[in-house]
This record gives C-alpha cells, sequence and structure tokens, in this order.
C-alpha cells in the first residue's frame, strides 16, 4: 500500500497514524444510521429513520424532586466508583421485570449491569470470540451488533427468517454447513421480540426447537430482548431464557422503556460467562456508572413504571397503526410485515429501486429513512428499508409516508423510462 505515492501522500496529508493502526481497526465502519442523525433530525425533515423512544410522556417534574432528594442523601455514593458487577439494588429492581416474561429462577448475583445493550454485546462477543470465529445472526441483523462484530474481526454468517422469526431448520443447516467448513460457530445472536429491523416475533412454537437445536450442538444463545414489554396487546412472550438457565446469555436494557441517555443494560449468564463478564466489563469501564443506575432505581422505585410501560404500548400502537394505514394509502404496491409491537416496519420496495441511492432524493424530499444495507455486511439490503414509527406523531408519520411515496414514485419513473421496452405500448 505504501509504494503508491498517491495512497502514500494521502496518508502523510490525512491521517499520519494509518500505518499504525491495529489490524481490527481496519474493520470499523460508521453507522448508517449515526451518519443520518445530523440531517434527520432538523426539524423541517420527518424522520422515520432512527429508533429513538418517546420520552414526552415521562413524569420528570416528579422524577427531578426524587432525584434531588436521592442526591442529597446518597450523593456520595451515586457519585463515586461502583461496583463492575453493578449496584446491587439495581439488580435486584430488574428481576421483576425479568419474571414478566418467565425468567423466575434469577438471583440478583446472577445479574451484570453494563452501559447500554452496546456494551454487553461488546462484552460477550470479547470473551467468546477470536478473529475469524463465526457468530450466528437473523438476516437482516441488527446494525449495533454487525459494528461489534466487524470490530472483533468476527465472521457473520446470516440464518433466514421469516414472519415468525428465525427458522430452526435454516438454523441447524447452518450450524452444519459451518462445521462441514472446518469453522467455530461460538454464539447465536438473537433479537426474538419485535425484531429490530425486520418486526418479525419469534413464535412460540419455535422458540424450544431453537434452543434444543443448539443445545444439540453446543451453541451459546445470546438473547437480545430490548423490546419484549411493548408488544402493542400487552402479551410477554416467553424469554428463551426463561427454557433454559446453562446455554443462553440474555440482554436487556432500560433504553427502550425508560431512558436511553442513561445507558443502562443488564445480563443474566451462566456462572463461568458472568465470571468472565464481570472482568471483561472492569477492563473495559471500571464499573458501570453509579449516577445512572441509582437514577433507574430512583425511577422504579418511586413512580409506577408498569403503567407507565402499558401508556407506551398504547402509544407505539396507535403510531404504528398511522404508519400501517399511510403505508396502505400512499405505497400499496410495497409490502411489509405489521409488527405485534417494537419501533419499526421493515418495508420492500420494488424491484429495480434502490434505498441506499434514493436515500439523497428522499432527504431533499424531507423524509428520512434508514436504507436496508445497514442491516448487512455484505451488501444486501437495497431493496428495503426500515422505516420508524416510535418518534413521530401519527400526523407526522402521515406526512413522512405521503413525502416518501412521492420519491419511490419518481424514482420508479425514471426506471421505467430507461427499460428496454420503454418505448412499445404496454398491453
Amino acid at each position: 500500500m505504501a509504494d503508491d505515492p498517491n495512497i502514500a501522500s494521502k496518508v502523510i496529508k490525512n491521517d499520519p497514524w494509518y500505518s499504525s493502526y491495529a489490524t481490527r481497526a481496519e474493520q470499523m465502519r460508521a453507522s448508517e444510521i449515526r451518519a443520518l442523525f445530523a440531517v434527520a433530525n432538523r426539524p423541517e425533515v420527518v424522520s422515520l429513520a432512527g429508533g429513538m423512544p418517546y420520552l414526552g410522556r415521562m413524569p420528570f417534574d416528579k422524577l427531578a424532586d426524587q432525584l434531588g432528594d436521592m442526591l442529597r442523601s446518597k450523593g456520595q455514593v451515586a457519585w463515586q466508583y461502583g461496583s463492575a458487577q453493578g449496584d446491587p439494588h439495581l439488580r435486584e429492581d430488574v428481576l421483576p421485570i425479568m419474571e414478566l416474561e418467565g425468567i423466575k429462577d434469577v438471583q440478583p448475583d446472577d445479574v451484570v449491569i453494563v452501559n447500554g445493550s452496546q456494551s454487553g454485546l461488546d462484552l460477550i462477543t470479547r470473551i467468546m470470540c477470536d478473529p475469524g470465529d463465526v457468530v450466528l445472526a437473523e438476516a437482516p441483523n441488527y446494525v449495533g451488533a454487525l459494528g461489534v462484530f466487524q470490530s472483533f474481526q468476527v465472521d457473520v454468517v446470516n440464518v433466514a427468517m421469516d414472519g415468525d422469526g428465525l427458522i430452526p431448520e435454516a438454523l441447524e443447516e447452518t450450524i452444519l454447513e459451518q462445521r462441514r467448513q472446518g469453522k467455530a460457530v461460538k454464539f447465536l445472536y438473537t433479537v426474538p421480540n419485535f425484531h429490530n429491523p425486520a418486526g418479525a416475533t419469534m413464535s412460540v412454537e419455535r422458540r424450544p426447537q431453537v434452543i434444543e437445536i443448539a443445545r444439540k450442538y453446543h451453541v451459546l444463545i445470546v438473547e437480545d430482548n430490548p423490546y419484549g414489554l411493548l408488544a402493542f396487546n400487552g402479551q410477554t412472550y416467553p424469554a428463551l431464557r426463561s427454557y433454559d438457565s446453562e446455554g443462553i446469555v440474555y440482554l436487556s436494557s432500560f433504553s427502550k422503556i425508560i431512558a436511553p441517555g442513561m445507558r443502562v443494560a443488564w445480563m443474566v449468564a451462566p456462572p463461568g460467562i458472568r465470571q468472565k463478564l464481570v472482568l471483561a466489563n472492569e477492563s473495559a469501564i471500571l464499573c458501570p456508572s453509579n449516577m445512572s443506575q441509582m437514577t433507574i432505581t430512583t425511577y422504579l422505585d418511586n413512580f409506577d413504571w408498569k403503567s407507565q410501560i402499558n401508556d407506551y404500548r398504547g402509544m407505539y400502537k396507535e403510531r404504528c397503526d398511522a404508519m400501517d394505514e399511510a403505508l396502505k394509502e400512499y405505497l400499496p404496491y410495497c409490502s411489509w410485515l405489521k409488527p405485534k409491537g417494537g419501533f419499526y416496519i421493515w418495508l420492500k420496495i420494488p424491484q429495480g429501486l434502490n434505498a441506499k441511492d434514493m436515500l439523497p432524493r428522499a432527504i431533499t424530499a424531507k423524509v428520512a429513512y434508514v436504507s436496508g444495507t445497514a442491516f448487512y455486511d455484505n451488501g444486501e439490503g437495497a431493496d428495503h428499508m426500515r422505516l420508524s414509527f416510535c418518534y413521530p406523531t401519527p400526523d407526522r408519520i402521515r406526512e413522512g409516508i405521503r413525502r416518501l411515496s412521492t420519491v419511490i414514485e419518481n424514482e420508479l419513473a425514471t426506471v421505467r423510462l430507461f427499460e428496454p421496452d420503454s418505448g412499445k405500448e404496454r398491453g
């Protein structure tokens, strides 16, 4: 590389440390979602891009009073170093949350607090994977997980999914194929509830099947469950961890149900893995923020968080319904699965269109989405886009879909113009 004078001069001009980076730094890439934020957050743009929860209904005035009391009585603890495993009070507070999804055999000592789900994914990959190891994941994949796996030089192998989530037969076939190639399959990463970005939920019938296949081939399951309490009808699905305590690492977060800004999530893992997670957490950050953890416990201990979540379910259902109806009106020739909860609709656009190439025109039309290419590491996904309904109001969602329809119509007109038979009469 350095023999090319053009590249050499570029390195010296732009980054004199280019040749000093670790190999894994070459695998890092910017998130397509994060790259959109600066534009999508402009008030004139209807953003259907970011998966930001709507926090306007949180009781901030009353919470401020409670936090003031907490700081007056426990400020020296909140602003001090803490345990690498996390605050014992918070580790106890998450137990009734998990019980709602059937996890009833966990004690506070089984829980590890981490700095958001992203940190949890980083830690489990750090302790389980060497470069070249294989992680299995649904296709499409959560973009944040892809970033972690790429940074550790892990090979992500996609497993097919449909409207009922991960397909068990495809999982077994994929494991066997990777074994035939001599690959080390370290874990299956799955988002079983209201998948990001696909919106699908793994059926209750498939859950024990997936667990049995993983157990048969000694493949760890990493269950990422940030949306599990956000079913529109109030239903909670049994967590995979509720079926098996030995073969599953459970990861959940307060980011979607309370406050993403606190960066507080938690993990439950078998004893050996849990011990390694605590050591890795200490190595990476020394300890999670006491202030963030105690802010969450102050909220959980003093407010009716179950009613708050129920309110969110109704609000997000209304917004999902608004998006679904707008899509039916303005983009009936596209296809999508209406989710049962969560934040996202995964929209398939007409053949011949490219969601990534189309995005600049959409921004010009003052509407933003995330191209499906963000959710694959192999260039796939250009025929899809992720639409988030969680943050905009129903009226803004409708307007956003209307704007998007004009962009897609214009793209279709251009494609038709250059089709080989575009000059012939259609009959």
